[in-house]
């Protein structure tokens, strides 16, 4: 399978913005980094709400093979940590590399 990459932007609720991002360093990336991902860098835009963040997936699965893996984890379960509670709105991007 080809590399995917996505740009990911969630815009997150009011007074959250660092407990997000907290929650994302510690507990998701370890697991995603587990399942063959790779973060390409992550920003924290508090002027906006926003958090944005590229990650991206070169494995024997496609992207939406593995993140489906990654949803249904028993580590992912047990974060007990649903997005809805995080984020107002979320837009995902493939985007290809040309530099």
């Amino acid at each position: 399978m080809p590399k995917t990459t996505q740009l990911r932007t969630y815009t997150v609720r009011d007074g959250l913005l660092d407990e997000w991002v907290q929650r994302w360093r510690e507990e998701i990336v370890p697991l995603r980094l587990e399942l063959g991902f790779a973060i390409g860098g992550a920003w924290s835009d508090p002027e906006h709400n926003q958090f944005i963040w590229l990650i991206s997936y070169d494995g024997p699965e496609t992207f939406v093979e593995r993140n489906a893996l990654y949803w249904s984890s028993p580590e992912r379960k047990a974060m007990g940590l649903n997005p809805d509670d995080y984020l107002v709105r979320t837009e995902e991007r493939t985007v290809e590399t040309v530099y």
